[in-house]
């Protein structure tokens, strides 16, 4: 007969001994790092970022102590026996350790790869397309790829937006191949196959779940290609066949074009996007005037040209970057920020320990981001929020169109980042120029301009500053369609999850916060979505999702 493990007192009491002391050590830190990044990415400044790399040098030291890992290895090593019979202590204990495994690296080589990212992300924060002598603000280009009728110019605003890449390619060559010498050090073939493993994922699993979605999207992506291929050569005075990258609305093809009755951006144009955000979240009982009045939302020069979320201590200080402009695209934006904001310590009790008071996974708050940011496409959704919208039948055709679009055109561009990273970090030699076209000509259908010998890849911050982060975008819409549908199911009795939009409707913030905020990291996200819907993650919601059904 098997042996069947005991718990044992003494194990777990070292375990919470392990803990406590790693609160006592980390917390303080974790809070000046949290700060001293949020300062670097709202200035520019070369001070602010040494302050953040030094900081983040001091934490790298303190989770690489040899001792440290030691005595946490041993302690893992009971807990995988059994030895722990509670949960939430032997939950600790495996965060910690994937915490900690990523940090056994010789000293200087954490210090070099540390310098090597803070050198690469601050290029990218003040870096401005330059056209005619003139810079662009990341939104200028998106109003020009969206907007402009002449090809010349949507070339030139198009290849601009991509010099940052040349900028920023030597660097990330360098630090490719430190990330990948670190994880060889670790015992990981490559950095790529390594981050999986720390987020708790499995490499075969995603390529198989990555290979389905290739399959359930490609004909119905083709499709709807075709429909607004036309209607973006008919704007641009070109053929079909001689559409480029440029011809697009975004400079990665990572969003609808904007090309049918309607204008979506029309209704924001005098609306309050911040008043529509607060008054949403607080009608769904999920205020967030105090993450406004910590946030920095508008165009600054040296600020970081995106938007992210951040939550700085673990106790509620909760923050936004932005740069609103009022469009569709910003409405979308900050519903999907704020939606990251109440998934945070804002709504994860203080009773959960401090390790693990925060998200179950990357891919659960990409997924309840998401879940909110597509109502910015919604008629009825304005409508209930009382935002004027003309010709308001065309513009649902329209918007509809684009949402389903959206989802389908966001799928295959998530199938370029996941496979581009995996095949960089297997072999960083080879031609990435090349590798990235030969990934975006099958995924998105998108030509590569003649002659063109750039590397487009290097100007995708995620590759630089989030790496193999972007598939969890992907599985994060898998788990916002999920959750959506539970919440018609179970808040809605039933109901047609299209015509759900949570308006006003408290209990929708209720069922947020109890099946999917405050379990915190107690459960993994396999667990948590589980919990939450009631099945394991899959593409049957989204699919229902983008065919309309």
């Amino acid at each position: 007969m098997p042996l069947i493990a005991t718990a044992s007192p003494e194990i777990t009491g070292d375990a919470k001994k392990f803990i406590a002391d790693h609160e006592t050590r980390m917390r303080p830190l974790d809070v000046k790092a949290g700060l001293a990044w949020w300062t670097a990415n709202t200035s520019g400044r070369d001070e602010d970022y040494k302050l953040k790399e030094e900081i983040q040098n001091q934490i790298d030291v303190a989770l690489s102590n040899k001792e440290t890992f030691a005595k946490l290895k041993k302690i893992k090593e009971a807990a995988d026996k059994g030895e722990i019979d509670d949960k939430v202590v032997a939950r600790g204990i495996n965060v910690l350790y994937l915490m900690y495994l990523e940090k056994q690296l010789d000293p200087d080589l954490l210090k070099q790869i540390t310098a090597k990212a803070n050198a690469v992300e601050q290029k990218f924060n003040v870096y401005r397309a330059k056209v005619d002598g003139k810079e662009l603000a990341d939104s200028q280009v998106r109003e020009v790829l969206k907007k402009s009728s002449d090809s010349k110019r949507r070339q030139a605003v198009w290849e601009a937006s991509k010099g940052v890449g040349a900028d920023v390619a030597k660097d990330l060559q360098e630090l490719v191949l430190l990330r990948n010498k670190a994880a060889v050090a670790l015992g990981f073939k490559n950095f790529h196959s390594m981050q999986l493993f720390l987020n708790e994922q499995n490499g075969e699993e995603l390529i198989k779940l990555f290979d389905e979605l290739d399959t359930l999207t490609r004909e119905p992506f083709l499709k709807a290609k075709a429909e607004f291929d036309a209607l973006l050569a008919k704007n641009s005075g070109v053929a079909v066949a001689d559409l480029m990258p440029w011809h697009y609305h975004d400079p990665f093809f990572q969003e609808s074009p904007a090309v049918f009755d309607a204008n979506l951006d029309a209704p924001f144009a005098k609306a309050d996007i911040l008043k529509l955000c607060q008054d949403f979240y607080k009608g769904i009982g999920l205020p967030i005037d105090d993450v406004i009045a910590r946030s920095d939302l508008y165009e600054k020069k040296g600020k970081s040209p995106h938007a992210f979320c951040t939550d700085i201590d673990r106790e509620g200080d909760v923050r936004v970057l932005a740069n609103i402009v009022p469009n569709e695209y910003w409405m979308g934006t900050m519903l999907h920020e704020l939606g990251h904001s109440v998934y945070s310590s804002k709504n994860i009790p203080k009773t959960i320990p401090y390790i693990l008071r925060g998200e179950s996974h990357i891919l659960t708050t990409e997924g309840v981001a998401m879940q909110f940011e597509r109502f910015s496409k919604s008629r009825k959704w304005l409508g209930e929020m009382g935002v004027k919208v003309e010709n308001p039948e065309a513009f649902e055709s329209a918007a509809e169109k684009v949402r389903r679009n959206q989802l389908m055109i966001f799928s295959r561009w998530c199938q370029v980042m996941l496979r581009f990273e995996k095949a960089m970090y297997e072999n960083p030699e080879q031609d990435l120029n090349k590798l990235w076209w030969d990934l975006v000509e099958k995924y998105q259908a998108i030509k590569r301009p003649t002659g063109r010998n750039a590397p487009d890849y290097a100007s995708k911050i995620h590759i630089v500053s989030a790496p193999v982060y972007y598939h969890n975008y992907m599985m994060g819409q898998l788990f916002a369609s999920q959750v959506h549908h539970a919440v018609a199911r179970d808040v809605y009795a039933g109901a047609n999850p299209n015509t759900v939009t949570y308006v006003s409707e408290p209990k929708v913030g209720e069922f947020m916060k109890k099946k999917v905020f405050e379990p915190g990291r107690i459960l993994d996200w396999r667990e948590l979505t589980k919990f939450a819907t009631g099945s394991e993650l899959s593409p049957k919601s989204f699919a229902a999702d983008f065919s309309g059904k």
